[in-house]
């Protein structure tokens, strides 16, 4: 405890300096009550107030402060909801500034795994293969000539990380209290979301798990691939799992030199990805040209499962539907999946929302195949969101991303691919299995269940409301302008529920007298029916006068 309390303070110690040489006196200032705290950063030397924005000095801080503020920067860089558009230009740029560690692979092995590396091992390589933020990867090879892959958490990362998350929780703090717009833009549950991101990504066995999930979801698909994992020699440090001998997806010539088809390939990779998300609501979160190769039998094969999106399966019937809307050029329904998918939203006019949809289906449908871009479609969403405060789930931003990550990787090596057009056959099967007679059976018994439950909560608000009459705790709070019209606009609609009331039952007394044999008759026709038929006709008369009168 004292040990983590200890770097906290350290990490606290270097946050200071940073924000002081960038020139945020006022934050620490207000961080530290505008005391000894305004004088230490007045005396920096190094400090450099007058270079650049206050944009490029907030990226030139996260850049100093290190990989877990440089993840934050990246993670906030396509959230133009929450953030201004000249900070977002600014989190564009970051770039980890990654080094390789020196790391003695045996000896970690070995101690993680409690094995005797040259009882299993072969061969490992010295020189790591690729080296990130969290993790360096070595190709080694095992006793039985299998090649494999390697990845290795670095030293002190895990505690670094966690040091790192408290500091931006405070300043998440520190931001809220220093300006109205950092309490309105709710930086606490996107902070949230980044720490609960961060830490699934940076555990090892969750990357384990998200592999095993892939290859549970692809077993009988036979245009892709997903590398063979080694449990014995994984666990939260080390992952072990096969390597695999492709060809980088946008190599072009490459793939021509091995007779694959560019064009085949684009499609199916985009088809590979849109299947994640509407067949499995588990997808990849980060599609670039790099986690993508092909392999020498033709298989894509998607790599680096640290980072992945998940739909909740109530949101991904939803998503469904809004896919379903926007193929079908629905602007209306469009809008409604959006505000109930949301978070929460303020929206101050429906009517221009619903107008700034369409635009956006207008675009994309007169728009030809080769000038629609997923990215300015995606931004100008982005700005119809933003304008109407929706705040969306986690997974539909990371969506936003990898569409675009995935139609550039294509688009690279085809200019003609059309993400639009890869979205139709899934939208006929949602279309099949909507008016299948399971689904229509299931949706009504849903419906049924859900107007039960709601019945069932009738009896209990009522004694709610009757207990707080009888210990005079009732109050209502009203404010009804026009009152006299308002009554008038009461009694006319109980008058109408009562004829209509009295419609019903006389309906049913006529069926029933219509039936039976008894009472006097006007040929083969009952005389109380025909008189129940007369009443009926003229109180639907009087009702519809009364309705249209009114």
């Amino acid at each position: 405890m004292f040990d983590k309390q200890q770097r906290k303070l350290k990490r606290s110690a270097r946050l200071i300096s940073v924000l002081s040489k960038y020139g945020f006196k006022d934050m620490l200032a207000r961080m530290n009550g505008g005391n000894k705290q305004e004088q230490m950063v007045s005396e920096n030397p190094d400090e450099i107030v007058s270079k650049g924005t206050v944009y490029e000095r907030i990226r030139l801080v996260l850049e100093e402060l290190g990989p877990t503020f440089v993840k934050l920067g990246q993670t906030f860089s396509n959230r133009e909801d929450l953030l201004p558009a000249e900070l977002i230009q600014e989190l564009q740029k970051l770039q980890d500034k990654v080094e390789t560690v020196d790391m003695n692979v045996e000896e970690i092995l070995e101690n993680e795994l409690n094995i005797s590396v040259k009882e299993h091992f072969a061969e490992i390589e010295a020189k790591p293969l690729a080296t990130a933020s969290i993790a360096q990867v070595y190709k080694g090879t095992l006793l039985d000539g299998s090649e494999v892959i390697l990845k290795l958490k670095k030293p002190d990362v895990q505690s670094v990380i966690e040091d790192d998350l408290l500091l931006i929780k405070d300043l998440e703090k520190l931001v809220s209290s220093y300006s109205e717009m950092g309490e309105k833009l709710n930086l606490k549950q996107a902070i949230s979301t980044f720490e609960r991101s961060l830490l699934e990504e940076v555990s090892l066995i969750n990357e384990k798990e998200n592999i095993l999930q892939f290859k549970r979801n692809f077993k009988n698909n036979k245009e892709t691939y997903v590398p063979k994992v080694y449990e014995e020699f994984s666990n939260n440090n080390v992952l072990c799992m096969e390597f695999i001998d492709g060809i980088k997806v946008t190599d072009k010539s490459f793939l021509l030199a091995n007779n694959f088809d560019p064009v085949k390939v684009s499609e199916v990779g985009l088809r590979l990805f849109v299947t994640q998300i509407m067949d499995f609501g588990f997808f990849h979160a980060d599609p670039h040209a790099g986690n993508i190769l092909v392999k020498k039998d033709g298989k894509v094969v998607f790599i680096d499962f640290g980072a992945v999106g998940k739909i909740p399966p109530k949101d991904k019937e939803d998503l469904e539907n809004l896919i379903v809307s926007f193929v079908a050029k629905n602007p209306h329904k469009i809008v409604r999946y959006l505000k109930k998918m949301s978070l929460s939203y303020e929206i101050p006019d429906e009517r221009r929302f619903e107008n700034d949809v369409e635009d956006i289906l207008n675009f994309v449908h007169s728009t030809s195949l080769k000038e629609i871009d997923a990215q300015e479609i995606i931004n100008k969403m982005k700005d119809v969101l933003a304008h109407n405060r929706l705040q969306m789930p986690d997974y539909f931003y990371l969506l936003f991303k990898g569409i675009t990550l995935i139609e550039g990787v294509g688009r690279n090596i085809n200019p003609d691919l059309d993400v639009v057009k890869s979205l139709s056959p899934f939208t006929k099967k949602i279309f099949a299995r909507k008016i299948s007679p399971q689904n229509l059976f299931k949706t009504g018994v849903d419906r049924v269940m859900n107007f039960t439950d709601n019945v069932d909560e009738i009896p209990r608000e009522l004694r709610s409301v009757l207990q707080k009459l009888d210990e005079n705790k009732f109050t209502v709070s009203s404010e009804i302008k026009n009152i006299e019209k308002t009554n008038q606009l009461i009694k006319s609609s109980i008058v109408n529920l009562i004829l209509a009331m009295i419609l019903g039952a006389n309906i049913i007394a006529t069926a029933i007298v219509f039936v039976s044999e008894s009472g006097p008759r006007i040929g083969e026709m009952s005389l109380v029916a025909v008189l129940g038929f007369v009443f009926s006709v003229l109180l639907v008369i009087i009702i519809l006068l009364r309705i249209t009168r009114k």
